[in-house]
């Protein structure tokens, strides 16, 4: 009489295990399906309808960048180019040891090593002096520190909080990382670049030089939206909402030539970004020059398309600079390789630093408009990553970074389109695995 009995829990377990199975199999096929759809989601097209109407010293001109970027034209803002970790480092630990109030610190990449103990040696005096730190770190970017790491810190009273940390419910979106490098001290000083606080920009580290570098030290009203931007990743990352007096303070600047946007970029679900606009609009509104400084190049088709446009049908001059052999990703340098060609025979120039790793990412037009912060030339700045730029109109500050982009095309060799299409088959190799490198750098 139990054999019925045993023949139906088996039935039953069976069951169970059946469905167990078939769950199974649907996680994994739609996590396999995220992660194919992540490599291989087509790029949008962006096509500037109208080019007839971007006249870049136009107030019209800066009124259409403002609607399509939702950025706001700041004009009561005073910059200071920092160039290498040398100066920039030094200026924002300066900085933090003045901090009377707030000190708020976004990075993608926060390191072990000596400049990071000094970063964490300054915030934890400070924040037992009184003043409020908070610092947000990519979960990704940031993997070589932990809550241990930040220890001193947190128990002077400062909070660290991780940026889309690994949890179950953020599948979709785990390869959205922040890839911002900002600072803004007592919401008065702002710092913006593409550095991260590692030793690599800051000295010699064996046989490898130290990484060429540019921040921006930025003051008046723009220093409000580098704010504004720090706060919508903390509310993401930690739930609070930023809105007291100590957070945003606009000291009063006379009136300048110049006017900076500060242009916070978070993607679509459809791939579109702020960033991505900002740089095809200025691109396509060149008349004169194009100097583009990036260290890892790999535009998507309408990107391209538009700076071999400029060369081939606008007479523009158009500069890329970007790493030679000490590029700390070498794969990501040949799969930029791979495209350089059909530049290359457009007319346009592309030169290879020599000297360090170049990791600078400045797009400079007609000598007039510059972009400095965090977005390379690549799909994963445009289609993926949180970015944070500063656009600036302004003659002054685009012939300072200009000097720079002279300097250190002095320091690189230029590549010409005969001396690429002779490149030998062990440097092609690595190019082919440019396509996935493309969605991923």
């Amino acid at each position: 009489m139990k054999v019925p009995q045993m023949h139906s829990a088996a039935m039953m377990m069976i069951s169970v295990s059946l469905s167990f199975a078939v769950l199974a199999v649907f996680c994994i096929s739609t996590v396999v399906l995220l992660i194919i759809g992540g490599l291989f989601e087509p790029s949008l097209r962006y096509r500037i309808l109208s080019t007839e109407t971007l006249q870049n010293g136009s107030e019209y001109f800066l009124c259409v960048l403002e609607a399509l970027t939702d950025a706001k034209a700041n004009r009561h803002s005073s910059f200071e180019v920092l160039t290498n970790g040398n100066k920039f480092y030094e200026a924002e630990l300066a900085a933090i040891g003045a901090a009377q109030n707030t000190v708020n610190l976004e990075a993608y990449i926060f390191d072990r090593g000596e400049i990071g103990r000094r970063y964490v040696e300054a915030l934890s005096e400070r924040a037992r002096a009184g003043v409020q730190i908070r610092i947000v770190c990519d979960a990704f970017g940031s993997l070589g520190v932990n809550d241990t790491y930040f220890a001193d810190l947190t128990c002077a009273g400062g909070v660290v909080a991780w940026y889309n940390g690994p949890r179950w419910y953020r599948i979709a979106r785990i390869n959205n990382r922040t890839h911002r490098e900002l600072m803004i001290v007592d919401g008065r000083i702002g710092f913006i670049g593409g550095a991260g606080i590692a030793d690599q920009w800051y000295k010699i580290r064996g046989r490898n030089p130290r990484w060429r570098d540019t921040v921006i030290k930025v003051k008046g009203d723009a220093v409000t939206h580098l704010q504004a931007t720090f706060a919508s990743t903390w509310l993401e990352a930690h739930g609070d909402v930023l809105a007291s007096h100590n957070f945003f303070r606009v000291d009063e600047h006379p009136a300048e030539d110049t006017v900076a946007m500060i242009v916070n970029s978070t993607p679509s679900y459809g791939g579109a970004s702020r960033a991505r606009i900002l740089f095809q609009t200025l691109v396509a509104s060149a008349t004169k020059t194009i100097y583009i400084t990036t260290p890892y190049f790999l535009p998507d088709k309408s990107l391209a398309d538009e700076l071999m446009d400029a060369v081939r049908n606008r007479g523009i001059q158009v500069k890329i600079l970007v790493p030679g052999k000490k590029s700390d990703l070498l794969l990501t340098r040949s799969a930029s390789r791979r495209g350089y060609g059909p530049l290359l025979e457009a007319g346009a120039k592309v030169y290879e630093y020599q000297p360090s790793m170049i990791h600078a990412k400045i797009l400079l037009i007609d000598g007039l408009w510059s972009v400095v912060g965090s977005t390379n030339f690549d799909q994963r700045s445009f289609a993926i990553n949180n970015e944070v730029n500063m656009a600036v109109r302004g003659v002054a500050f685009t012939q300072c970074l200009e000097q720079d982009f002279l300097h250190d095309l002095a320091d690189s060799c230029e590549l010409s389109y005969d001396k690429w299409r002779r490149r030998s088959t062990i440097e092609r190799i690595p190019e082919f695995f440019g396509w996935i490198i493309e969605q991923q750098q």
